[in-house]
């Protein structure tokens, strides 16, 4: 009996944690087809993208111009130049971008620090 109510225990742990373990990759993977949606435009690899172009000519190499392979960035500060544009870059509202959507596109492109 005890074994019963042991696993019946952790049947429902395991149900109602699940989300929270799942979330991570599902924001990542989220992040990812958000950002191929509304950024890879300008900011994809390969030449004709005039975001990793213009980061390509502002750090010469010393970082990588390619976002999906910086090191150093931070959600808030993908969140700042998303809300706030620079440059050529347009800033993109709420009613564009949601903040649930820009939240995965931080959590994606910080995944490597």
């Amino acid at each position: 009996m005890r074994a019963l109510v042991g696993g019946a225990v952790a049947g429902v742990v395991l149900a109602v944690a699940w989300p929270v373990f799942a979330q991570p990759q599902d924001q990542l993977a989220h992040g990812k087809q958000v950002f191929q949606y509304w950024c890879a435009t300008c900011h994809g690899a390969g030449p004709g993208h005039p975001g990793t172009d213009a980061l390509q000519a502002k750090y010469h190499g010393a970082q990588p111009a390619l976002l999906e392979d910086r090191t150093d960035l931070k959600p808030e500060t993908v969140r700042f130049f998303v809300r706030h544009g620079v440059t050529v870059m347009p800033f993109f509202r709420k009613t564009e971008i949601s903040d649930a959507d820009l939240d995965a596109i931080g959590a994606y492109l910080a995944r490597r620090r």
